[in-house]
């Protein structure tokens, strides 16, 4: 009868997390301790140089498309992803460069 018992708080307590977690989700999802310390890494740092500052979008980029190529199933689709992510990329890169200057 031990194992029926253990069975069922088992069950009990997966279907409290699952609760919990969905309930955290709609809060606004939780953050792990690595995103908080990098974003006050960011706040903290003072402000790069234009140049610098093209090096690090051109290497998040590199990444991201990278990233796409590995989670694509095909050739095809991974291209298109990467395209994409480099247009938002860019597109963020030319807005920052604009407030920069303004």
């Amino acid at each position: 009868m031990a194992q029926q018992s253990n069975k069922k708080i088992k069950r009990r307590r997966r279907a409290d997390y699952l609760k919990r977690k969905k309930e955290q989700a709609k809060l606004g999802g939780t953050l792990s301790k690595a995103t908080v310390k990098k974003a006050a890494k960011k706040a903290n740092a003072p402000a790069k140089t234009k140049p610098a500052a093209k090096k690090a979008v051109k290497k998040v980029a590199k990444k991201a498309a990278k990233k796409a190529v590995k989670k694509a199933p095909a050739k095809k689709a991974a291209k298109k992803v990467a395209k994409k992510v480099a247009k938002k990329v860019a597109k963020k890169a030319a807005e920052t460069d604009e407030t920069s200057e303004g």
